[in-house]
This record gives structure tokens, sequence and C-alpha cells, in this order.
């Protein structure tokens, strides 16, 4: 039976080490858990040598951290740093679970710093190409108060509804695009592959073909000849596209203004912005980072750049002395309910109650735009590709009904 050393913590908070044997980690898993404990680490240990060690790992993408996967890490840590273990130890706690072999290192490395003498938010500040603003000021803010486990569940919390929120506006993406995609396959397979058969069938009888018939064979002729061209066209343009979109500030700003701008999407888009803004802002400023600073990262996070720059004008005014719910009005970008809710909480005090409030309204809206969007894009798309298809095949077969007209004698 194999051997196991394992790392484990207790409801408490503290971390035990023990050995023992197993018939499988799962095994080992299920009667942790009979215990209350929660497996850190799992190493199995072979006669005759070291075995591979075996480890819970988070799931991690090969080149970056989701937002799911920062409100994990800023959980266990919060979990770690809350149960009195030291940041130092905590970190490498981490980092020994990590597959991400970058984020490990930069784990490590901010271990390491904090060991000489450096404090854990200026740790992660010189890796800020790696740790995202808000949960580098959010943890500053928690080592000025003495709360850091306090901060770091916030930031667990605010990472997991801004995951929540990202995925449902990508699912409303996600469908339509899948669809519009087997629809192109299956056209281009058609044009490419069954026109010429038809072609070459219907040259043999002579005589004119109906219009319908021959624009489908001329746009297959077109297509068949053309072929590395138009693709070569197509990822040239998407290409040129990204190119600007990432490099071009205005270029971007205004592919935002027509999204905003468009139907139900546009909707989506923007309350789905307006959503990440106020729960950015009410986890900065719930944790005290200064407001002028917390507006100036909820203005990035926004993700929109109309929002971003109203955000930003907004800052600038309460800079001057004005009151929040003032200088968001004075932006002309921000709905009469949003205008309202602040004005409240800055009135009695309770301003990041208000925010996350509005943050719940506008995900909950979305989701139901989102629910909606599908419910009426699916039997439309389904129309669509039944009317391409469908137009094709009787553009195809028409002569066939004309089988008369069109044999030569």
């Amino acid at each position: 039976m194999p051997k196991y050393v394992y790392k484990a913590i207790t409801e408490d908070g503290r971390v035990i080490e023990r050995t023992g044997e197993f018939p499988s980690l799962e095994n080992l898993i299920e009667s942790l858990r009979a215990e209350n404990l929660t497996l850190i680490s799992a190493k199995e240990i072979k006669e005759e040598k070291k075995g591979p060690e075996l480890k819970f790992e988070i799931s991690l993408p090969f080149k970056g951290v989701s937002d799911r996967d920062w409100s994990l890490i800023s959980r266990q840590l919060s979990v770690l740093v809350g149960a009195g273990v030291g940041i130092v130890e905590s970190l490498e706690l981490l980092a020994d679970q990590i597959p991400n072999k970058k984020l490990k290192e930069a784990l490590l490395e901010v271990a390491k710093d904090i060991e000489e003498g450096s404090s854990f938010s200026a740790a992660l500040r010189k890796r800020s190409n790696i740790f995202p603003e808000l949960l580098i000021n959010l943890v500053e803010v928690g080592e000025e108060t003495g709360e850091l486990d306090v901060v770091l569940r916030r930031a667990s919390e605010y990472y997991e509804k801004i995951a929540f929120i990202k995925g449902k506006i990508k699912s409303a993406s996600f469908y339509p695009t899948f669809v519009f995609i087997i629809a192109t396959i299956i056209v281009w397979g058609i044009l490419t592959f069954v026109v010429p058969k038809f072609t070459e069938i219907y040259s043999t009888m002579g005589g004119q073909l109906p219009l319908p018939t021959q624009i489908l064979i001329n746009i297959s002729n077109k297509l068949r000849e053309n072929l590395l061209n138009i693709i070569a066209s197509i990822f040239l343009s998407v290409g040129i596209f990204v190119y600007f979109y990432r490099a071009n500030e205005t270029f971007r700003e205004k592919v935002h203004n027509f999204l905003l701008r468009a139907p139900v999407l546009g909707q989506i888009f923007e309350k789905g912005s307006l959503a990440r803004f106020s729960r950015t802002l009410a986890t900065l400023f719930s944790a005290g980072v200064p407001i002028e600073r917390a507006l100036e990262i909820a203005a990035r996070v926004a993700g929109m750049i109309p929002i971003e720059k109203a955000v930003l004008q907004a800052k600038d005014d309460v800079l001057q002395g004005k009151n929040l719910w003032v200088a968001l009005q004075r932006t002309e970008r921000f709905p009469k309910m949003v205008i309202a809710m602040v004005k409240v909480g800055e009135e009695t005090g309770r301003l990041d109650e208000m925010l996350n409030s509005i943050a719940n309204f506008y995900e909950e809206e979305v989701d139901r735009l989102i629910e909606g969007l599908i419910s009426l894009i699916e039997p439309m798309l389904i129309v669509f590709l039944g009317v391409i298809v469908g137009g094709i095949l009787i553009a195809l077969y028409l002569p066939i009904f004309k089988l008369g007209e069109l044999i030569v004698r």
C-alpha cells in the first residue's frame, strides 16, 4: 500500500504534517475530510527511492492568471494568514501548489524579499507585471491596518464576482460565434465540393441555367479560384484589427463606443462595465484605499474606455472638493440610479454598501439580458442557417425542375 507524507490545515488554521499509508490519494483526501482537515500537499514515498510529488494544484492558464485563480489564491492566503501562519511560509506553501512556473517563481521571490526586510505590498509592487494593481493596493491597506487576512478575503470575493460577470459577458458571444463558424464551414463545404459536381452535370446538358443557379456557380468558382487569397485577406484583416486595437487607444475607444451603441449588446457591455466599476470601487473604498486612488484603479478595471474616461474626469472633480455623486453626474455617462444611490451612500456614510448594491443590480441585469439575448438569438440563427443552406439547395436543384428546357437536342 502506498505511503504518503502530507500537510493539512485544521479547522482552526493550524498546519500539520503526517505520514500514513492509503490505497490511493483519493482515499487520503476522504480520510482527511472525515477529520475536518484540508489537504495542502501530499508526497508518495516508495521503498526504493523518493517518489514523485503528488499535489493539489490550482488550475492556472499557461500564460496568465484568471480572476477565478486570483480569487482562490487570495482566499488561501487569507486562511493561512488568519490562522497565524507567517506570510513567508504562507507564500511558500501557496507556491508549492501552483503549476504555473512564472507565478510560482514570483511568489517565491516575493517571499525572499519579505525575508530580507521588504514589506509584502512593496515586494508585490516590484512585480506589478504579474500581480494586479487592485490586489497590491489592498495588501498595502491590510499591512497599514493590521487586517491583512480581512482585505485578502475581500480580494477573493471581489475576483470571484468579477469572474462571474466576465463569464456571463463571454457566454453571450460564445453561442452565436460558434453557430456562425459552423454555418460558415457548412456553406464553404457546399460551395467547394458539392456545387462543382452539379456544375459538371449541368455543363453536359447545354442550355441556359436559371439565374440563381448561375450566380451560385459563379460564387463557387470564384471561391475555389481565390481561396488562398480570401483566407490570407481574412487573417490579414484580423491581424490589422488586433494590432490597432492593442496599439492605438483612439481606435480602441471607437470600437468601445460602437459596442456601447449596439442594440442589446451595448446594454450588456455598459452594464457589465458599470458592475465592474462599482464592485472595484466598493472593495477598495471599504478597505480604506483613498478615494482618488480607488477611482483611478476602478476606471481601469471598468474595461470600456468611454466609462474609464468618465471616471477619471470624476476623479479630477473629487480632488477639487466636489462630492462623488456630483462628479459622476457631471460626466453625463452614468445612469440616474447610480447617481442617486451614490448620493445616498455619501450622505449616510454607507458608500461601499450602496456601490455593492449597484454592482449586484447590474450583475443581475447582465445575467437577465444575456439569457434573453441567447433565447432570442438561438431561433434566429437556426432560421438564418436554414435560409442560407435551403437557398443554396434550391438554387442547385432548380435546373432539375426545368430539365426539359436545359437539354439541347
